[in-house]
């Protein structure tokens, strides 16, 4: 297989090749024959995205031990920066924690049993405590960043949202407002100023307790720890995956009662499809939603659109008055693909074009804001249902939630007609 160096500076080759073709071949210049030429080169650069994903893939299982290294490594950087006292006490939480995991509270000593339940350096100066009654303990300091961290991995929302951590979980307000309709004044002499206050808003960001629903470990796995095997990165990454999902569900289209408000949900209507466009969309929808967002907004870094793999297959079909199309691909990570000039984020939890659908988003995504608490727990269980199989579970408990924290509409969608 080629390597991924080698695949993506063929795919910014060819990139170059279209940005060209494109470029020379303005007005008049351009023909069905330039089109087609076009067109070819774009399949050949989905052909090796697709290479490109498989060498990716292979590689994220081919670094699993690299990846455990590299947690171990930050582990031991934010140890070296705690007090003699904090990092002792880190350093013993962390060694019962993995015995915890390992063999569970029957294979661990009284003093670690009661290192887990007197809580890990953060929990224990916040004053917290861990509770093992059930078999289950805060995790150690610095693994409930590694697996905030795998879960950004997921890509979709925290890829473009404003996300904080906060240590504990209680109501924090954050203020809004407005001003894109504020403006200043001219002012004649020995004339006083008007006064037109900024209206703020406050809006609540919670915590919804989520969980990982119990997945199982095999004895061997756990028995057979030898060089490669990183049990910790791996109950990590398991606990992660699950939890990114449903959260990154909720962060795109949750309903903000029972669980945090979506992106989509909190955004405003920007362009509504006219008949006959139930699963498509045009050029003319894209131009509208694009100038349905105020300029303040589009001028921001962050403004870019977000929508399914799916709908992306049918927006690089889109082509402009001349026939040239509207996606044009990126040379490098620094010069991502684009839409109409704009970046934009693949959601795979976006909605597919569908009757009523709202499934485009553009704007400023960075509105969106992640609030994440800084306290995971790992449950394990040994009883009888698990052992006659001959594995262990785990369950993990993390609890996180969204808005689109604003007083303005700096996000609008595209919704699909009902027919």
């Amino acid at each position: 297989m080629m390597n991924i160096k080698a695949l993506r500076d063929q795919r910014a080759a060819k990139a170059k090749e279209a940005r060209n073709l494109l470029d020379t071949n303005t007005g008049d210049k351009w023909s069905k024959d330039i089109e087609a030429q076009v067109d070819a080169i774009y399949e050949e650069i989905d052909r090796i995205d697709a290479q490109i994903q498989r060498a990716e893939r292979q590689a994220r299982i081919d670094g699993d031990a690299a990846a455990g290294e590299l947690a171990e490594d930050q582990r031991e950087r934010t140890l070296a920066n705690m007090a003699p006292e904090q990092r002792e006490h880190a350093q013993r939480y962390s060694a019962a924690f993995r015995n915890f995991i390992l063999n569970g509270e029957r294979g661990m000593t009284d003093e670690e049993v009661q290192a887990l339940r007197a809580g890990s350096v953060q929990n224990a100066q916040s004053g917290s405590q861990s509770s093992g009654a059930a078999g289950g303990y805060l995790v150690p300091t610095g693994w409930g960043g590694e697996l905030l961290e795998a879960l950004k991995a997921f890509g979709g929302m925290r890829n473009v949202a404003n996300i904080i951590a906060t240590s504990g979980g209680n109501p924090l307000p954050w203020p809004t407002v407005d001003e894109t309709a504020i403006e200043g004044e001219i002012v004649a002499e020995n004339t006083a100023a008007t006064d037109q206050d900024a209206t703020f808003g406050t809006t609540q960001l919670g915590s919804y307790k989520y969980s990982s629903k119990v997945f199982t470990i095999p004895f061997e796995l756990l028995q057979d720890q030898g060089s490669g095997i990183d049990i910790e990165a791996f109950i990590r990454r398991a606990a992660a995956l699950r939890i990114a999902r449903i959260t990154n569900r909720h962060f795109t289209v949750g309903a903000g009662t029972t669980e945090p408000q979506g992106i989509v949900t909190g955004s405003a209507a920007g362009k509504i499809g006219a008949t006959g466009k139930a699963s498509s969309v045009d050029t003319d929808d894209l131009t509208d939603l694009e100038h349905s967002v105020d300029p303040a907004y589009r001028s921001l870094p962050s403004v870019g659109w977000m929508f399914h793999d799916n709908t992306l297959r049918s927006l690089k079909k889109l082509k402009d008055g001349e026939g040239r199309p509207l996606w044009l691909p990126g040379f490098s990570t620094k010069e991502p693909d684009v839409l109409m000039g704009y970046r934009y984020e693949i959601n795979q939890h976006m909605p597919t074009m569908a009757a009523n659908a709202k499934s485009i988003l553009f704007g400023d995504l960075n509105s969106y804001m992640i609030r994440d608490i800084m306290q995971v727990t790992l449950f394990r269980f040994d009883d009888s249902a698990f052992i006659r199989k001959g594995q262990i579970g785990f369950l993990a408990w993390s609890r996180h939630d969204g808005k689109l924290v604003t007083a303005g509409q700096p996000v609008k969608h595209f919704q699909n007609s009902a027919t």
